[in-house]
């Protein structure tokens, strides 16, 4: 069965515009526990699950474009992103945190804009694991699950957030060296 040559662009652009509706809901009532969070918690996790989906759908049906390959790491970003600074202004992750995440972020998808007339950088596979383990950092600091299990839960959140930040700065090193030794060899060829 063939599926829509648009289809996993389609559904990387709903991730980018699911963002700030998810900020919203997170925010809206000032991060309290009630059902406005669950929500929040509940539309982030379906919507970083779509990552996985896009690209699978693209790779399956041989339909993988290079607007895809740019435009998907973007929606991860933006969704995760807007993740850290909800929960960094709700004061249950330090902004330092956040500005690590976003300055390796930022970066890279920087550079990748500056480069993609030259050629399109897709994720690496350091790259996907990180938005994974972000992903479930996220996820876990999202959910309220205090109110059902206790206090243990920080502990599990504090863990995985904390390797989550350590892929996301070793993701962000191996990125500038692949991008510098790419370069290097493009300019010995020339």
């Amino acid at each position: 069965m063939a599926i829509p040559r648009q289809l996993p662009n389609t559904i990387t652009i709903v991730r980018i515009l699911c963002a700030p509706v998810f900020l919203w809901m997170l925010l809206a009532d000032g991060g309290t526990d009630g059902p406005l969070r669950w929500w929040a918690a509940v539309l982030f996790i379906v919507a970083i699950a779509t990552d996985g989906i896009d690209g699978y759908l693209a790779r399956r049906h041989h339909i993988v474009t290079d607007l895809g390959k740019l435009l998907d790491p973007i929606a991860d970003k933006v969704l995760t992103g807007f993740a850290f600074i909800g929960l960094s202004i709700l004061g249950e992750l330090p902004w330092w945190i956040t500005i690590v995440v976003l300055v390796r972020e930022v970066g890279i998808t920087v550079h990748r804009l500056i480069v993609a007339s030259d050629h399109v950088v897709a994720a690496a596979w350091m790259g996907k694991l990180k938005t994974l383990a972000q992903g479930v950092a996220l996820s876990l600091a999202l959910l309220p699950l205090w109110t059902l299990v206790g206090d243990w839960i920080f502990w599990v959140n504090g863990i995985t957030m904390t390797i989550a930040v350590v892929l996301t700065v070793a993701s962000g090193i191996d990125y500038v060296i692949t991008e510098a030794r790419g370069a290097r060899r493009a300019k010995d060829s020339a």
